[in-house]
């Protein structure tokens, strides 16, 4: 379970995006794609929940283009 005030902190690297397009099936409330369908990031800070589902997209980056800051945010177990 993922608590605490603060939340994630978002960014892609839309110059090493190969459009794969995983992000965003997996997480459309954060991530989305530009008109060349390059990862366009439009939630930079989500919710806290989504913080499982924002990991799993940016680990299934084959390019890693996505970078998260989670600093904030405290995880439990």
């Amino acid at each position: 379970m993922v608590t605490g005030e603060d939340s994630l902190r978002v960014s892609a690297d839309r110059n090493v995006c190969v459009v794969s397009s995983l992000c965003v099936y997996r997480v459309p409330e954060v991530f989305d794609q530009d008109e060349e369908g390059r990862v366009k990031v439009v939630d930079r800070t989500p919710p806290a929940e989504l913080a499982t589902e924002v990991r799993r997209a940016a680990q299934g980056c084959p390019t890693r283009a996505i970078r998260i800051d989670d600093s904030g945010v405290e995880e439990r177990r």
